[in-house]
């Protein structure tokens, strides 16, 4: 993956960008002259033409572009229109190069927009919206041709990425290059805070104190099918600010403001505060007449409203309905000025979706398409050309002179291109006695801050409230968790304390509350900030495996975005045993076939995984790298079966092979039988292949360490994809072929394809039902992976 556009080359702002410094915030606010009328005026004629860019992006990719198949290419311009005043105030007033923005799914046309009015995105790409090799659906921010800095489209998530982005900001900056700084805004749809990932989020102990996150909420009280009855605005405020959040509302505009203060105004306010979402947003719909008559309501203060409305024109009463805050640049200017930097900030900004168009306030605009009479109509309203849309302001203009101005101030530095550090391939210890997969990522940690100190300290490692319990306290001990400022530790000198728990600027483990979600998604900012600030981490997570599937989907997300991390599961699968029946994880172990980005290793033997990580190690934090999932487990194994071989030539080819996939682990003249096993059942498979062979039936063990590398190499070795298949042949032999079994903890079509290397009968042993309590032996018996059902699967399969 190429750097982010969102961190393409530019230039920093000019020294003397003009600014003042706003009275209620710190030096890292954007302080700006406050408003002037003729200033808004041109901000105004910028809103205009924002409004009809992300309206005309839609309207060609679905009314103008030829679309053979009839299928529907989508988009939504009313979502647009409600945040195009946000947007416009944000970007030509607020922001600047050091402050990242991710924007509701839905309002990415507004984004192109802007981008090319400052210069950033061709003309050529507006009419590409969700066309192959155009603009994504949503902002991505490795497949837009413009700057985009988080990848939005999975509801939550573009959101709660604004947190994370901020967290890993900060530990980035405790390198030797000093902090950052910067604003995270996240732009929010109102809806999308019904997402639990969101509360998640917001709730972790860490967040109270990121005073660079800057929520703005698009309150316009609709979903994808109707009006919201109650959206529960205090509600909401009250939540946030229990967290620890600067709240600020903007509800009314300056118009309706001015309305308010003039006799009956009180009776006007309170009337609209008391109003349901769909009773108000019907008054969107009404001509003048029609609000003088339902506006008033039939309470005691009807009379002072009708007066009130009676001495008011029609055209204020029709703009004054709709002059909510969250289209008031003057209103959004004073909010976005008064934002406090050291606590999080949310902005509830009420909105009218669909503003300025046709549609707006109607209940089913959401993905509603304005007709060509339409479209013909809003360019004479905003000043454009139907038949050039994508005309820019003239030279001479202040609107053509501020959209210069602001792109000049929001150039960024380029990224300096940073090598990670170079990781080791084999740390060249052989362990012995008995041990588990899930000690042995502990142990390749610790050894690692000896054998390749400059590699460990990239490492972070995050947990969420299971360090200990999955043996990262040796490490934990090592370096330190990791926070902005220093804590004390009480319990430093307290005797019978193990798990140590320092917590400064300098640690390396970040510790997160129980919420698998955040996790991944600090996962996927860490393994970012390579490209976004040139400063390359190697960042690894461990969680309970059964819970990764609850993860699974922000951190593919955050593949999907460029992040590279590591993602351990461990303990896994039914080996949990007396666990087992609650804790159990089935579909896990094809990740690595099924996730793009992904390579899904799960080791059988402690050497096994410090050649796995070492190599997961190795590929992050570069252009050319990617994200890994390590499996692990909690069983001893005796680490002889491994049977390594001394031999330094011979070690380094076993070290290959686990790498690439898989490695033979016995080999018996005139084998009848492959048993192809991974993880925690190899002891099994061995034992059983001890049992076979005095039976009269000789039997290959082959261990597979990553199916989804073995799947890649089947599949290059037929023409598809790109792969190395040497690892077939070495490990899958054509003059070795037999009939073949295979087993894992783990549902047993992750290993079903290994049949069709050579088209052999197979017999497929794994886990397919929920489990129950027990002993290892009786729930391995349970669900037909231990030794006997092996020996069995054999025998049926050899005939």
């Amino acid at each position: 993956m190429t750097t982010a556009p969102s961190d393409s080359p530019r230039t920093p702002a000019p020294a003397t960008s003009p600014r003042t410094t706003a009275p209620t915030t710190s030096p890292q606010t954007p302080a700006f002259p406050r408003s002037t009328a003729a200033a808004l005026d041109v901000l105004h004629e910028i809103e205009d033409r924002v409004l009809w860019l992300s309206s005309s992006i839609v309207h060609h990719a679905n009314r103008v572009r030829p679309n053979p198949s009839g299928l529907k290419v989508g988009g939504h311009q009313a979502s647009c229109a409600s945040m195009v005043s946000i947007m416009t105030a944000l970007w030509f007033r607020h922001l600047r190069p050091e402050d990242r923005v991710s924007v509701k799914p839905h309002a990415s046309p507004v984004l192109h927009a802007i981008n090319h009015l400052l210069g950033e995105l061709d003309a050529s790409y507006l009419p590409t919206l969700r066309a192959f090799g155009g603009l994504q659906s949503y902002p991505s921010r490795s497949k837009d041709p413009d700057p985009v800095d988080y990848s939005t489209g999975s509801v939550g998530i573009g959101v709660t990425a604004t947190i994370w982005g901020a967290l890993a900001r900060r530990y980035a900056g405790k390198s030797d290059r000093g902090g950052f700084t910067g604003r995270q805004y996240a732009l929010v749809g109102d809806a999308e805070l019904d997402e639990g990932a969101v509360w998640e989020a917001v709730l972790d102990p860490q967040v109270a104190d990121l005073g660079e996150l800057v929520w703005i909420v698009d309150l316009n009280r609709q979903s994808l099918d109707r009006v919201v009855p109650n959206i529960a605005a205090g509600r909401l405020h009250g939540m946030f600010a229990a967290a620890g959040w600067q709240v600020l509302t903007l509800k009314y505009g300056t118009l309706l403001e001015k309305l308010m203060a003039r006799p009956g105004g009180h009776a006007l306010r309170a009337r609209i505060d008391a109003m349901s979402n769909p009773e108000y947003q019907r008054l969107l719909r009404c001509s003048a007449g029609e609000l003088r008559e339902r506006l008033p309501g039939a309470g005691p203060e009807a009379a002072a409203v009708s007066d009130l409305l009676a001495e008011t024109d029609d055209t204020t009463l029709m703009e004054a309905v709709r002059n909510l805050g969250g289209h008031d640049l003057a209103a959004l200017d004073t909010a976005l000025s008064a934002v406090e930097d050291h606590r999080p900030t949310v902005i509830f900004a009420y909105t009218v979706k669909g503003y300025g168009l046709p549609t707006q306030g109607h209940p089913q605009n959401h993905s509603s398409l304005l007709t060509e009479q339409q479209m013909a109509e809003l360019a004479v309203e905003v000043g454009a050309d139907p038949d050039n849309p994508w005309e820019s302001f003239a030279a001479d203009s202040a609107a053509a002179r501020l959209c210069e101005e602001t792109a000049t101030r929001l150039r960024r530095e380029a990224v300096p291109a940073v090598q990670p550090p170079v990781v080791p391939s084999d740390i060249g210890r052989t362990p012995t006695g008995v041990a588990t997969t899930q000690a042995a990522l502990g142990r390749v940690l610790l050894d690692l801050t000896r054998t390749a100190p400059e590699a460990a300290r990239r490492v972070v490692t995050v947990s969420p409230d299971v360090s200990s319990s999955t043996n990262l306290g040796g490490w934990v001990n090592k370096v330190g968790v990791w926070s902005p400022t220093e804590r004390v530790d009480w319990f430093a000198d307290d005797a019978e304390t193990i798990l140590h728990w320092r917590e400064r600027p300098t640690g390396q483990h970040v510790e997160l509350g129980i919420a698998e979600t955040n996790l991944v998604g600090l996962l996927g900012e860490l393994g970012a900030t390579w490209s976004r600030w040139g400063e390359p981490l190697l960042p690894i997570g461990v969680l309970y495996d059964p819970f990764v599937q609850r993860a699974l989907e922000p951190w593919s997300f955050g593949i999907y975005a460029g992040g590279q991390s590591i993602l351990v599961g461990t303990p896994s699968g039914v080996t949990l045993a007396p666990e087992g029946g609650a804790h159990q994880s089935i579909t896990t172990p094809s990740l690595g076939i099924e996730q793009p980005g992904c390579t899904t290793w799960e080791p059988a033997f402690a050497l096994d995984t410090e050649w796995t990580l070492l190599s997961a190690l190795s590929r992050l934090g570069r252009p050319d790298g990617g994200s890994a999932y390590l499996r692990l487990s909690t069983r001893p194994v005796d680490q002889t079966l491994a049977d390594v071989p001394t031999d330094p030539a011979a070690r380094e080819r076993r070290r290959r092979q686990v790498v690439a996939g898989a490695y033979p682990l016995r080999r018996q003249e005139g084998a009848r039988v492959t048993i192809a096993a991974m993880g925690a059942v190899v002891t099994e498979a061995l034992t059983a292949a001890d049992r076979l062979q005095r039976l009269g039936v000789p039997a290959d063990v082959v261990c597979v360490t990553s199916p989804g590398l073995l799947y890649k190499a089947l599949d290059a070795r037929a023409g598809h994809g790109e792969a190395a298949d040497w690892i077939l042949d070495q490990a899958f032999p054509a003059e070795r072929a037999t009939p073949m079994v295979t087993v894992l903890d783990g549902h047993p079509h992750t290993l079903a394809f290994l049949a069709t290397i050579h088209h052999v009968p197979v017999r497929r042993l794994g886990v397919t039902r929920f489990g129950q309590s027990g002993s290892l032996d009786e729930v391995y018996r349970y669900h037909q992976i231990d030794t006997d059902s092996i020996i069995r699967a054999a025998l049926d399969v050899t005939g």
